[in-house]
């Protein structure tokens, strides 16, 4: 698992968040519907539909328009007036309001700042005058779709789960605490990989965990085998409680780094082979000979690390049951590696969110891209060797 609590927020990164033009494309394209929507409403001195004596006109559909922004082409839809006297303001202030407004919708997607700080500045981009319900509209488009997202059906087996968290820090209660952000990666029966949902909780406890598996198995999910994760307490006994007929891997990474811990630096490097050893084995049989071979080379110079050995052994060689093809991406939470260092990137930006739903509104939106990248991209796994 990744852990930030105790390192310090660092200084904000805005460039680093204006050069990622995948994250901030939607967002952006999102925004500028709402601007563009409202600003023909103010035009007309009416909504779509509504009766008023100060009617100006009446909407005629639409019209598409691409504007180039610094995230890449956004494609819009331009509202039409039946008198074709309507002409947005927005394409021509674009061009030189673009960083500002990038970072004003960095402010209100990723830190959660209030609706009326993003209509402030809104309002000073664009010199116009918004609605209190599109500047809510603003914010609440997001945690809508990951709203939606988040509760979407699990309409497939996933035999494979990989599970981490990592922590970020939140403002609560006029204190800075640690959250927890709580990770689930599934490989599903068709072999793709996908991110079955994130949660922000105070704690890795096993209640923590426990109500997220209890609502994924709610979302749908079945036909769970393996459930690879670090070794920490309340996630364990979570897995044992929720995946009764699945086997817990180690992670192999988490547990190479916990042994070396204990061992002098100037013999990590011979330890961390021998134990690789064991994990590079052609098969069950042979990488418990290897680990016995382990065990007993180690139990006088570092007695922990042969302890850690056999205690864990089970656990360590799980992904051996299943095919020797698949063991590479069970072994290790290594899948969720990347994906963490993207967190992590952004967050710096924000150093410290407001509170947990801005948090979870920036890991969930990544989480969904990621998530999309990974199902409809390249097959992870052959899962019909599985079942052969």
């Amino acid at each position: 698992m990744t852990r930030s609590q105790a390192t310090p927020p660092t200084a904000p990164d805005q460039e680093g968040l204006l050069n990622d033009p995948d994250f901030l494309r939607e967002a952006l394209r999102r925004f500028l519907q709402q601007f563009l929507d409202e600003e023909i409403a103010q035009f007309l001195h009416a909504e779509p539909y509504e009766r008023t004596e100060d009617r100006q006109g009446y909407r005629n559909g639409y019209k598409p328009r691409q504007l180039t922004t610094r995230v890449g082409r956004i494609e819009l839809a331009l509202p039409q007036d039946r008198a074709g006297r309507f002409q947005s303001e927005l394409f021509e202030r674009y061009q030189r309001s673009e960083k500002a407004l990038v970072l004003a919708l960095q402010q209100s997607y990723l830190q959660g700042v209030s609706t009326r700080k993003v209509k402030a500045i809104t309002e000073k981009l664009c010199g116009t005058h918004f609605s209190k319900s599109l500047v809510s509209s603003v914010c609440q488009a997001l945690d809508t779709d990951i709203a939606a997202w988040l509760n979407r059906p699990l309409t497939q087996p996933y035999p494979y789960l990989v599970v981490d968290a990592r922590y970020e820090h939140v403002r609560e209660n006029h204190q800075v605490v640690s959250k927890g952000v709580l990770l689930v990666q599934g490989v599903g029966q068709d072999g793709h990989r996908d991110l079955l949902t994130v949660a922000v909780a105070p704690t890795e406890s096993e209640t923590s965990w426990g109500e997220l598996f209890s609502t994924l198995i709610d979302r749908g999910l079945t036909g769970v085998r393996l459930v690879t994760s670090d070794e920490h307490k309340g996630l364990v006994q979570a897995v044992a409680r929720y995946f009764t007929d699945a086997t817990w891997q180690y992670c192999q990474t988490h547990f190479q780094r916990s042994v070396l811990s204990v061992v002098p630096r100037e013999d990590r490097k011979e330890v961390a082979a021998q134990v690789r050893t064991v994990y590079n084995a052609a098969d069950l049989s042979s990488a418990r000979d290897q680990l016995q071979q382990v065990v007993e080379a180690y139990a006088t110079t570092y007695p922990t690390v042969a302890d850690k050995l056999e205690r864990y052994a089970d656990f360590l060689l799980a992904c051996f049951a299943f095919p020797e093809a698949h063991r590479a991406r069970l072994r290790t939470t290594n899948a969720l590696e990347r994906l963490n260092r993207e967190i992590a990137r952004r967050s710096d930006v924000v150093q410290i969110f407001p509170n947990a739903q801005a948090c979870l509104r920036l890991v969930a939106a990544m989480a969904m891209e990621w998530a999309e990248d990974w199902t409809t991209g390249k097959r992870y796994l052959d899962m019909e060797i599985l079942n052969g």
